[in-house]
């Protein structure tokens, strides 16, 4: 590897670009352009335009019509190749084929100039991954209640639904596109960038309209497009021919991820469904969707679609959930704060296994580039969940830090996580176990190490080009709070900023008199963590500090005011970071293969009784 221009996505790889992370030159482009589109809208006679998401392919905003109906609107990113740009018209089309009650309609597609706008109807409710942020492991009840409404949508787009009454493949199906309106527990699926006609039906026949249609059309190559790859099948992920099979898939995995608080598929193995509480039913149908064998999927597949309504009529009700049990300790700071929480990780390098190349599947796909950086390719499922968890923690408002050990003997985790929102206690907790559960299942020897900070408290210093020197602003200093802490009974139960070693993929060289000054901050007890990332312009300072000594706050300030002074020394591209806890509290836990199977009971009045007498 070339150390002179370091690959930066060896090492403490951010998830997700948060703006506060963008250079100020960048942010502005960014603000401008999100300006410029509110403003269009606007000139079209819409009204309360607001920005509601982003992806990989486009923004989308929400806003009023003259009447008074709530509209979306999304617009292609303009920066995009033109025949990825195209796709926008294509999903437009796609969208108009469909005619259902749970699908959003299309309004219009239109142009203005180079812009490309679809308007659509837009679903009530919020999406179904914020509910699992927000609450956790969704109830037996409603998973049920969800999964009867999926196996009704995927039997529609068979053909009932679409105009040309061909198989329709959405392609896409995750807890993010699915809306859930609370009040009726309604949902309604939406974003149809990825769908397409289906190539071949449920039982692998090639599907036409007639004989001509299938002597003319392509039979071998596949017009497939790649979903979220943490929700799709292995038939999709591996280019086949498109088929219904595929959204059987995406709909087993997002159940499976509702009913587990998780983002993805993966952790099946280490967590499977038969462990989540569900009625036996759909959880063996689950685990069979998510098998490794094909025919078992489709065999659970077709039982899926097809009695689904069946295994739903059953009574169910809400059961009482306590409170998870905290397996690592969280702090919980009970005033909400803006935090935008920013994910660096190290050491993925180690959670590689030998698998196949990227190159070889030559897909030219945004969504494909995006998370196969993230090293997912040729890693075991397992380790696939385990990264997949830590990013999900980093959809909270948290700041600091983890240390997975892994051992012959079993793992030991060291931790420092701080929650801003007391209201999301319960389901942080939930994705904490479910990181502790994953790390448990996955048997080898190596260290991962996890930073979680506030992308709004980052520093950014630029320079016009590389041979010159980072010259931070007059008063530029590192953010910290002071909170007191009992006394440490033992001296020798402080965590050091140097006792993890130097991770091999940090390529920063910091400068002696830097290193110097946290040498020194080492010895005043507090947590934090800190990380200069250098690019050829740009140098960004991402820090999370909390002095837990306030007698020693003057002299705590002073050195974190040398390390910004010593910042013109920096030479080098390359990224390096530290990690302190506030003090050693290794938790261990022994190696597992899954957890127990758990199901709903059969009958959920007696059990409701039950709890009752005994609370």
């Amino acid at each position: 590897m070339n150390h002179a221009k370091p690959d930066l996505q060896q090492f403490y790889i951010p998830e997700e670009q948060s703006i506060y992370l963008l250079s100020h030159q960048d942010a502005a482009k960014l603000k401008n352009w999100v300006r410029l589109c509110q403003e269009q809208l606007e000139q079209l006679g819409y009204r309360n335009i607001e920005l509601i998401g982003k992806g990989a392919y486009g923004f989308v905003f929400g806003g009023l019509n003259a009447a008074g109906h709530a509209y979306v609107f999304k617009f292609s990113r303009i920066t995009l190749p033109q025949h990825v740009q195209d796709r926008l018209e294509e999903e437009a089309f796609m969208l108009d084929q469909v005619s259902h009650s749970r699908v959003p309609a299309l309004i219009e597609f239109q142009r203005i100039g180079r812009q490309a706008i679809m308007v659509m109807e837009r679903a009530r409710g919020i999406d179904l991954e914020q509910l699992s942020l927000q609450r956790g492991p969704l109830s037996p009840r409603l998973v049920v209640r969800i999964a009867e409404q999926l196996a009704d949508l995927l039997k529609a787009l068979r053909g009932p639904a679409v105009k040309s009454c061909r198989p329709l493949v959405h392609g896409d199906i995750k807890p993010s596109n699915i809306v859930f309106d609370p009040e009726h527990e309604e949902i309604s699926l939406i974003d149809w960038g990825s769908s397409v006609f289906a190539q071949l039906d449920e039982n692998q026949q090639h599907v036409a309209s007639n004989v001509m249609d299938l002597m003319s059309g392509d039979l071998q190559n596949s017009n497939a497009r790649l979903g979220d790859v943490y929700f799709i099948g292995p038939e999709q992920m591996s280019g086949t021919m498109s088929s219904p099979r595929f959204d059987e898939q995406g709909a087993a995995a997002t159940l499976y991820a509702l009913a587990s608080g998780q983002s993805c598929r993966f952790g099946h193995r280490a967590i499977p469904p038969t462990a989540l509480g569900l009625p036996l039913a759909l959880a063996r149908t689950l685990e069979g969707m998510l098998d490794g064998d094909p025919q078992v999927r489709s065999e659970a597949g077709d039982y899926f679609v097809h009695q689904m309504s069946s295994i739903a009529r059953a009574l169910m009700v809400d059961l009482p959930a306590p409170a998870p049990a905290h397996l690592i300790p969280v702090w919980v700071n009970p005033k909400a704060q803006e935090i935008d929480t920013v994910v660096y990780s190290s050491r993925k390098s180690f959670l590689r296994e030998e698998g196949g190349n990227v190159e070889s599947l030559a897909v030219d796909d945004v969504q494909f580039d995006r998370y196969y950086k993230n090293f997912m390719q040729g890693m075991g499922e397992t380790e696939k969940a385990f990264l997949a968890a830590v990013s999900r923690l980093g959809k909270y408002p948290v700041v600091g830090g983890l240390a997975v050990r892994w051992e012959a003997n079993g793992v030991y985790i060291d931790s420092c996580l701080n929650l801003h929102d007391e209201r999301l206690r319960d389901a942080f907790v939930a994705s904490v176990n479910n990181l502790v559960h994953l790390a448990r299942a996955i048997y080898r020897q190596g260290v991962f190490k996890s930073c979680l900070f506030n992308a709004r408290n980052t520093l950014h210093v630029s320079r016009a080009d590389a041979d010159q020197p980072f010259l931070p602003e007059a008063g530029t200093g590192l953010p910290y709070e002071v909170s007191a802490a009992p006394e440490l009974e033992d001296e020798t139960r402080v965590h050091s900023y140097f006792e993890d070693g130097r991770d091999p993929e940090e390529f920063l060289e910091l400068p002696a008199s830097i290193m110097g000054h946290l040498e020194r901050l080492n010895g005043i007890h507090h947590t934090g963590l800190i990380i200069f990332e250098s690019l050829p312009c740009h140098l960004k300072i991402h820090s999370y500090y909390r002095l837990l000594d306030p007698a020693r706050e003057g002299e705590f300030r002073d050195l974190l005011s040398r390390i910004i002074d010593s910042v013109p020394e920096i030479r080098g591209l390359g990224v390096s970071g530290f990690m302190k806890m506030p003090y050693k509290d290794t938790r261990f836990f022994s190696h597992i293969d899954r957890l127990p199977e758990k199901y709903y009971p059969r009958n959920p009045k007696a059990a409701l009784a039950q709890w009752e007498a005994s609370a």
